[in-house]
């Protein structure tokens, strides 16, 4: 089995010389065996053949998922556990160390091994998977490690563009020349956008890691209800707001927020492997108080995902494979436009009782690539706690500056939720 990687993955997947990793980590009471989490992996990827997927180059150099005939399988790396904070440390190690992608799979597993209390990480190329393909086959390794022979059924893995965008939208002839129009145009413009000769140091990464307890967490979901905003659009009116206060005029004012693309094409399921993105950019108006931002920023991102269409940003995409090189050039030299990404993955539906262990909390993931600006926020809520993984790097963020807009965000919640506290 094999497909062609598109142009989102091929891009994420660079020339391989460069790590592009996201990163897993849960935490489990329990006691465990190697063997047993070997077979549950083994299992989730009896399931996904990409688990099991190598990458191939055909003679024009193009990339490939392939899954080879012997089984490859995830490879695991125990460390002794010495304390509350190993799996940052091991997950800022895992986003710097490359995937031997041409002969192992592009997902590895760490068990930070304690006596009643163990830290596991999932790591995988980001060009694999998404968060939300990450939580399914999470949700399904958890299943199997408790109950060895549970049913997780077989994924019907996607095999390219046609088992995503509908037929009767791929090949419409009309569609088709918008999709080249657009690529083209966009192919041209890259072009002609100077960039400089040299990419920005990176320099030393961080993440930065807090939680919102569960009735801090409950007042924030209550508070939005009541002014009829999302929780992302309220936590991303938080963080543009940090980033003005800490950073004066040096804030671009915009945020990039991930949409998931599973809400607009009803053919890419829960559990594929699958890592196309859509994406809106959000804007603060710094005239008017945070509360009349709130209603703005709603109506905003409303209006902007009610337009995104990913049939057709699929069908532009994959007509511009040419124009990746420059494309990819444009990100890692071109000059910042954004002060972070924030994703909020939302409520986690995993359970935490299990028969033979009790999984105490899933971290929000993190992720780091060589694409341009590494600052990025990921939020996540797991047994009524709102969950923050902050990541960037000293080159475009500050660390110093970073913990100052930490605590902006949570300042600027805990101003907004301190009526209902005091009510």
């Amino acid at each position: 089995m094999k497909r062609k990687l598109l142009f989102g993955e091929r891009m994420l997947l660079g020339d391989g010389t460069e790590a592009f990793n996201a990163v897993i980590p849960f935490r489990l009471r329990g006691i465990f065996k190697e063997e047993d989490i070997q077979h549950a992996l083994g299992q989730i990827q009896a399931k996904h053949p990409w688990l099991r997927a190598i990458i191939t180059h055909d003679e024009n150099n193009i990339p490939w998922f392939e899954v080879p005939g012997n089984h490859l399988p995830i490879p695991i790396r125990t460390v002794m556990r010495k304390g509350e904070n190993d799996w940052q440390e091991e997950s800022a190690k895992e986003w710097q160390t490359l995937f031997n992608y041409e002969e192992k799979p592009l997902i590895r597993f760490i068990w930070i091994k304690g006596e009643e209390l163990s830290d596991m990480l999932f790591v995988f190329h980001h060009c694999l998977c998404d968060g939300g393909s990450a939580m399914a086959f999470l949700y399904e390794f958890l299943q199997i490690l408790d109950h060895p022979s549970a049913e997780i059924g077989v994924e019907s893995p996607i095999l390219g563009i046609q088992d995503v965008v509908p037929a009767e939208i791929l090949n419409n002839r009309r569609q088709k020349l918008k999709a080249k129009f657009i690529g083209r145009l966009a192919a041209t413009a890259i072009k002609c956008i100077p960039v400089s000769k040299k990419a920005i140091e990176r320099k030393n990464d961080y993440l930065i890691h807090w939680k919102f307890d569960k009735e801090t967490s409950s007042e924030l979901i209550s508070y939005c209800k009541s002014q009829e905003v999302t929780v992302n659009t309220f936590l991303s009116a938080a963080v543009l707001h940090a980033f003005k206060k800490v950073r004066g005029n040096a804030a671009f004012n915009k945020v990039s927020c991930p949409v998931d693309i599973r809400r607009f094409a009803p053919q890419i399921k829960d559990d594929h492997i699958f890592a196309f993105g859509l994406m809106i950019v959000v804007s603060a108006n710094y005239k008017i108080n945070f509360a009349e931002n709130l209603y703005a920023m709603q109506e905003a991102v409303e209006r902007k995902t009610a337009k995104l269409n990913p049939y057709i940003t699929m069908m532009v995409m994959e007509s511009a494979h040419d124009a990746l090189k420059n494309f990819t050039k444009l990100l890692k030299h071109g000059k910042s436009s954004n002060d972070c990404m924030f994703s909020n993955l939302g409520r986690i539906q995993i359970p935490h009782q299990y028969k033979e262990f009790t999984l105490d909390t899933i971290f929000s993931p993190s992720v780091i690539g060589p694409l341009g600006n590494t600052t990025t926020l990921v939020t996540s809520t797991f047994r009524g706690e709102m969950d923050f993984s902050f990541m960037g790097s000293e080159g475009y963020l500050p660390y110093s500056e970073a913990l100052a807009i930490r605590d902006e965000v949570i300042e600027t919640v805990k101003l907004q939720l301190d009526p209902i506290a005091v009510l």
